[in-house]
């Protein structure tokens, strides 16, 4: 059996390593790649080849039976053979079309975003260790963007205040936004509708954002859950002090399935000193903040950024790329038995796309 990936020019990450090439063919499978396939990550074809790929001067391989990728773009006509499977994050939530046509193609589809988050699937979790550099990444930008300094400082001259951050969510990639920001020497708060993320925001040295309410967000697989209107009203309250107190926002909170939820309002941003920048890493299911556009930044009136990358992980591609691909290779050998091809587990079985007719 063969196994190959797919080159997206808006893609920079890849899911094939030259690090999981060798396990691949330990695994039983020839691994066979496009021209060029790494170089976006910073891996080239002559590493791909030393460690046993086939690279082949095409931009598709039609005739594996396994497709790796991160996110394919699915806009546009995948040409694979019916009967091959295609293994990414697809987003079903957002390209239920797209992906349909695939399924009815004869393409088997497995969405790694569906991974259930249990202990035995912790090392195929690609959404959990690209969050994490997300919400690194996330600090690195907003800094980047914020024209002045994080660390508290004290000189002869005087002194300089610490720059102060607010973390919306505190999942994977919010936990690292914190200890990233703590790193850098900022003041940090958090807020998070789920009980369960008040000690772990403490634990890393950040003071925790509670709203007055008894009602909890603690969803199933450690997601949060959509909460009432009585507690949004409440949380918006809440939130609306602690931005306007704030140098740095960044947004995390998503619920799967959904649009992201709003926790950010034309009048919150307008309430925050000049100069302050927003990161909403949610851009890509809608955003928290009102005003952000996905992968585009925007300038208000009153000098605030809002950074709307949906794809920070990709900033950070040779890294992230090396998780993704180690994630991704867990999953295959899931599926593989005794070299022959097992989607019986009920980790696989989660990933499954299916049709509406067939679901």
């Amino acid at each position: 059996m063969k196994i190959s990936s797919i080159i997206d020019s808006k893609e920079k990450r890849v899911a094939i390593t030259p690090e999981t090439v060798k396990k691949y063919i330990k695994l039983g499978l020839e691994v066979m790649l496009p021209k060029g396939f790494g170089t976006s990550a910073g891996f080239d074809d002559d590493e791909y080849k030393a460690a046993g790929a086939e690279i082949k001067k095409t931009q598709i391989i039609k005739d594996a039976d396994f497709y790796v990728c991160v996110k394919p773009n699915l806009t546009s006509k995948i040409d694979i053979k019916s009967g091959s499977h295609l293994i990414a994050m697809l987003s079903p939530f957002k390209n239920e079309a797209a992906l349909t046509k695939i399924i009815k193609a004869g393409v088997n589809a497995y969405a790694l975003e569906r991974i259930p988050r249990t202990t035995r699937a912790q090392s195929m979790d690609v959404l959990s260790s690209q969050s994490s550099i997300v919400g690194y990444r996330a600090v690195i930008e907003a800094i980047f963007a914020y024209n002045k300094i994080a660390p508290l400082m004290m000189t002869a001259a005087g002194t300089v205040r610490p720059a102060r951050v607010l973390i919306l969510g505190a999942g994977v990639a919010g936990l690292q936004a914190i200890a990233t920001a703590k790193r850098i020497g900022a003041v940090v708060s958090a807020f998070d509708v789920r009980s369960a993320a008040k000690e772990q925001v403490e634990s890393l040295g950040a003071t925790f954002v509670s709203v007055d309410s008894d009602e909890s967000g603690d969803g199933s697989g450690g997601y949060a859950k959509e909460m009432s209107d009585d507690y949004k009203k409440r949380q918006a309250e809440k939130l609306a002090q602690s931005i306007a107190a704030s140098d740095i926002v960044i947004t995390t909170a998503q619920i799967p399935g959904k649009s992201a939820p709003i926790l950010i309002t034309k009048k919150m941003v307008e309430s925050m000193p000049r100069g302050s920048v927003i990161v909403d890493i949610a851009t890509e299911t809608g955003g928290n903040c009102e005003l952000s556009k996905q992968d585009e930044i925007v300038k208000t009136k009153n000098d605030v950024t809002i950074i709307g990358d949906s794809n920070l992980a990709a900033k950070v591609a040779y890294d992230s790329s090396q998780l993704f691909a180690r994630n991704v290779y867990n999953f295959v050998s899931l599926m593989m038995k005794d070299g022959k091809l097992d989607t019986s587990d009920e980790i696989v079985q989660a990933t499954i796309i299916k049709t509406k007719k067939d679901s």
